[in-house]
């Protein structure tokens, strides 16, 4: 299987939302710099991030029976980097990504991860790298310093390394909700530009 691949996880309901503005930017950046990638648009796949019974008992045999957690590991397996765009509620990602990770990151030999009396093996080595991008209505300093950083401490620096993928990049644009038209086109502009190094 050929890595040659970004793989975009969208995660927002609105499409008038700034996450989507967001998606758009990453995107022209992408085609710009010839880039392929995929998108995986959550909300609109319809994903179901929650197991039922069937999912969970499944689940300890590395096994599925919800065609788009195949088709997300298949992805996953066949990218070189990620990068994540969500909103950041209640101090943490939405519960649709965290479902995302539930879900989709299967234990076993060739899928995302294997569990030891030592820990956790991440097996998406393939992923060198992952752009997080976030918003938040809180600013970014109150919720780096205040709200126990969990984006950087527990998503990036645990969960993403748990599954391999060892180096990942956080950015926030925070104080959404009381920022300007100027900041926000501003911050559009430069992430329409961002060199993504993977």
């Amino acid at each position: 299987m050929s890595v040659n691949n970004i793989l975009i996880i969208y995660c927002h309901p609105y499409t008038g939302s700034f996450n989507h503005a967001e998606l758009e930017a990453v995107i022209h950046n992408l085609q710009q710099h010839h880039q392929n990638f995929t998108v995986i648009d959550l909300y609109a796949d319809g994903f179901i991030p929650f197991y039922d019974q069937e999912e969970l008992r499944l689940f300890h045999t590395g096994q599925t029976h919800d065609p788009l957690v195949t088709k997300y590991l298949h992805l996953l397996q066949a990218t070189q980097g990620i990068i994540f765009i969500s909103p950041i509620w209640w101090n943490s990602i939405p519960g649709m990504l965290k479902g995302f990770i539930d879900k989709v990151m299967k234990e076993g030999p060739g899928l995302s991860h294997t569990v030891s009396q030592t820990g956790i093996h991440g097996e998406l080595t393939n992923i060198k790298k992952a752009y997080v991008l976030t918003t938040s209505t809180s600013p970014t300093l109150y919720f780096r310093c205040l709200m126990g950083n969990g984006i950087q401490k527990i998503f990036i620096r645990k969960t993403l390394r748990q599954l391999g993928i060892k180096h990942g990049q956080w950015q926030n644009f925070g104080g959404i909700s009381s920022s300007t038209n100027s900041k926000r086109q501003n911050y559009l502009e430069h992430l329409s530009q961002q060199n993504f190094n993977f």
